[in-house]
């Protein structure tokens, strides 16, 4: 049996090109006790799939991807045949062996804990796009960054930047939901509005016309809380604007990712000064409360208080320029491609 995967075949310099991915078809490896083999139709693409792309990753990080191998990510698919306790054929499932059409995943922890890589989801609670978005480990990030993290409370203020993606977007919605008067930054007046208009955000502004006009603006009297998807420039203005014991959750740092560092940070003694909070974080080290989330979520997106709009890419033969189009802003929500 043969199938498709996406693979690393050269090492961008700078800015990643699609020609530095390929997909390649594989001979499917025999089960194994333990093993199931998933229909992959749903691939999350996200940009911390970068870093990976990297001769190493950050200390701490998952490890970078070998020259000529497959990529991963997460994604949901169909349990075709299992060898796997707990697990049966039609089984919905998660894993974070996606960049693949078909995936020998080893069964254990969620796919969400690091050391195993399948999660069984509900089917009738809602569609697969879903439960790998808003119910899945974008959920989790955004969540864990505005409560346990951030701990955003009612009637603070939160600046969510990249809040037209995936993380962001959620994250503001989040915030808003518990009473929090929510802030976005976004790249273009599309994406201002669309945070305005659509998702409901309080205020929101350009960053490419200025980070620390547009928050002033937008935040005069300053922030409690800064959901940070960004780094660089983002986070010196949000040190600026952070009101004493305010609070910032590192979530990602975009602006590094992929081409020339971001520039550094030259106003940290602020967070002395002012008694700020800054914490990094990623969902893996909550992944015990996925379960709540999902529940939580579910809820509010049933009740049309949350939404996640998909950005979808057909066939894997998408799969490079979709991460290219992720990576330089051309996408809004949660960026996939689709498979079956």
């Amino acid at each position: 049996m043969r199938t498709r995967e996406l693979r690393l075949v050269r090492r961008p310099s700078g800015t990643l090109r699609a020609a530095d991915l390929e997909v390649v078809e594989v001979e499917v490896p025999r089960l194994a006790d333990g093993q199931v083999l998933v229909a992959t139709s749903h691939h999350s693409v996200d940009a911390a799939v970068r870093l990976r792309m990297d001769p190493e990753s950050p200390p701490g990080y998952l490890p970078a991807f070998g020259l000529g191998e497959g990529i991963e990510g997460l994604a949901v698919g169909t349990v075709l045949e299992s060898r796997a306790s707990g697990f049966a054929e039609g089984d919905l499932v998660q894993h974070a062996r996606g960049y693949r059409e078909l995936a020998v995943v080893d069964a254990g922890a969620g796919a969400l804990g690091g050391a195993g890589a399948l999660t069984r989801l509900d089917a009738e609670l809602a569609p697969p796009e879903v439960h790998l978005g808003l119910l899945g480990g974008t959920g989790l990030t955004a969540w864990s960054g505005i409560v346990p993290v951030a701990r955003a409370a009612e009637g603070e203020t939160v600046w969510v930047s990249a809040a037209a993606g995936a993380v962001g977007s959620v994250a503001g919605q989040l915030a808003r939901s518990r009473g929090c008067r929510v802030v976005g930054s976004a790249g273009g007046p599309e994406k201002v509005a669309y945070l305005r208009e659509e998702l409901g955000f309080d205020a929101a502004f350009d960053h490419r016309a200025g980070v620390a006009e547009g928050l002033a603006a937008a935040a005069p009297d300053g922030i409690d809380v800064y959901f940070d998807n960004v780094g660089g420039g983002h986070l010196v203005a949000a040190l600026d604007h952070l009101r004493p014991f305010g609070r910032a959750a590192l979530c990602g740092a975009v602006a590094g990712y992929d081409g020339a560092p971001a520039p550094g940070i030259d106003n940290l003694f602020l967070a002395t000064s002012k008694n700020l909070t800054l914490r990094g974080f990623r969902a893996g080290a909550f992944a015990e409360h996925a379960d709540e989330v999902r529940v939580e979520l579910a809820a509010l997106w049933r009740a049309g208080r949350m939404r996640l709009d998909t950005a979808t890419y057909d066939g894997l033969e998408q799969a490079p320029q979709a991460v290219v189009d992720l990576l330089t802003g051309r996408t809004r929500g949660k960026c996939m491609v689709v498979t079956g």
